[in-house]
């Protein structure tokens, strides 16, 4: 099924969940006012499912009916195309902020399931865990997390080299029943509002972590699970004409533990085996998938940030200045080569021997790196153009209360642009920029593939450099030919 806001908000309301956000366990999170603006925003998204200017886009029908776009494996170039559309629909609801939009983890699970044979590696039953559970989140359209990073403790240290055995997420033993798991993972966003939590490693398991080697799915609402949130940055009182973005896609990010969770069998993906964790996400291609939809997030969160750059700009007419043109032309480019990178990730398309069809590896982590930089940059020029006016605009509250004189007058920008319309523009500016919320969305970006210095140098590391390096032996040559001349 393609399930409905109402639905989803349903579901959350029937599946309590231990979730400890300030000091206290949320008794329901569809009615606690810092959650329940997150769960608006994602219920949003699904209706957009139903809605008849976007359905055809954002859904598919299957043998099993129909299901979400990103759920559908791609086989040909206009599949790709096609998932670009799904994916920029959803992205554009949010300007690119939501960066844990469904369409991620479906997209991740798609991943995993198109490639059976790589679970089945450990014995066929976990290949038939990974399809049945696909098969399960896709025609149920559940709304996934996951948590991936084990808690920055000493990271001089591998997982079986901590002070405590189990500060980092492993097996403590098998059961007849399943495994029973301890420990913690981060950075689990949305998790609180989510059905499901699913668990994997991210490469780097050293030999003898082997008891922390695990893929796994449990519901958010499993005994033993324990979310921890962050400090929300949005309390539910903030009025979204003063923070319109913030009030609206504030992610909570979590601390998962897992407190003795038993994992059933049928939800057991991948277990001690250390070589095969760390490939998971290479074997699976799932790079490649993911790299597509948060490639079209970041487009569109970078044309959003491009053009309240050129806004504020144009508000006081900064823009008549070469240098500011230069800045603005710099951001603009920085745009156009995530647009180009994702076309050429399309087209230059591989397909693996599932016959799935995959963007192609290297423009997606191009791409995945380019935005580490490029969108902190966009962020530092709004700050740059919007310099003082964004730190003293006043509130709506103020300009109901004044009737809007003094504001109208000292706060009018050029060409006729209204103080209200003005004050607007640079609270917008400021949410995004200066507000702890644009910081984390800024620091989100930063590191949302990893570390960037690992991602360009493993980008360095997996190029093929033969064909470039023989240009430079052929340029050698004609050298050498000129001496023996």
């Amino acid at each position: 099924m393609v399930r409905s806001g109402a639905e989803y908000v349903a579901h959350l309301r029937v599946t309590p969940r231990e979730v400890w956000l300030r000091g206290t366990c949320v008794a329901d999170v569809t009615t606690d006012p810092v959650l329940s603006r997150p769960i608006a925003a994602i219920a949003g998204l699904y209706d957009m499912q139903h809605d008849s200017r976007w359905a055809d886009d954002l859904t598919r029908v299957t043998q099993s009916g129909p299901v979400g776009t990103a759920f559908v494996p791609p086989r040909s170039l206009e599949d790709l195309v096609a998932r670009r559309h799904a994916y920029q629909i959803w992205a554009d609801a949010s300007f690119g902020l939501l960066g844990r939009s469904p369409d991620f983890l479906n997209t991740t699970l798609m991943a995993l399931a198109a490639e059976p044979a790589v679970f089945a590696e450990l014995g066929e039953q976990y290949a038939d865990n990974v399809r049945r559970y696909y098969s399960f989140i896709r025609d149920k359209d559940l709304f996934l997390t996951h948590a991936l990073i084990s808690p920055q403790i000493d990271r001089s240290r591998s997982s079986a080299e901590q002070q405590e055995q189990f500060l980092h997420l492993g097996v403590v033993r098998k059961t007849a029943d399943g495994l029973l798991v301890r420990g913690a993972r981060m950075l689990a966003t949305l998790a609180p509002i989510a059905d499901e939590i699913l668990v994997y490693n991210l490469p780097g398991l050293a030999r003898g972590d082997e008891r922390y080697a695990l893929a796994f799915a449990v519901p958010v609402d499993t005994p033993g699970v324990r979310l921890v949130c962050r400090e929300p940055f949005d309390d539910g009182t903030r009025d979204p004409a003063d923070h319109p973005l913030s009030a609206r896609f504030d992610e909570p990010d979590c601390l998962v533990v897992f407190d003795d969770v038993l994992v059933p069998w049928d939800r057991v993906f991948l277990h001690g085996d250390v070589a095969l964790a760390n490939a998971l996400p290479r074997r699976t291609m799932l790079s490649q998938h993911t790299g597509h939809q948060s490639g079209v997030r970041g487009l569109v969160k970078m044309r959003f940030v491009t053009a309240v750059c050129v806004a504020v700009s144009r508000a006081v007419k900064t823009d008549d200045f070469l240098h500011v043109r230069q800045r603005l032309g710099e951001a603009i480019a920085a745009t156009e080569t995530c647009r180009a990178l994702l076309v050429a990730a399309e087209v230059e398309h591989e397909t693996a021997p599932s016959g799935v069809v995959l963007p192609r590896l290297e423009a997606v982590q191009t791409l995945r790196t380019h935005l580490s930089s490029a969108y902190p940059k966009a962020v530092e020029l709004l700050q740059t153009l919007g310099a003082g006016g964004l730190l003293m605009m006043p509130t709506a509250a103020d300009l109901a209360a004044t009737d809007g004189p003094d504001i109208a007058r000292y706060l009018q920008g050029a060409d006729g642009l209204s103080g209200t319309a003005r004050m607007r523009l640079f609270k917008l500016a400021w949410d995004l920029c200066g507000d702890a919320f644009g910081q984390r969305a800024l620091q989100y970006e930063r590191y949302y593939a990893g570390d960037p210095v690992r991602l360009l140098a493993g980008i360095y590391q997996a190029h093929d450099s033969a064909a470039d390096l023989e240009l430079v032996d052929r340029a050698l040559s004609l050298a050498g030919e000129a001496v023996r001349q």
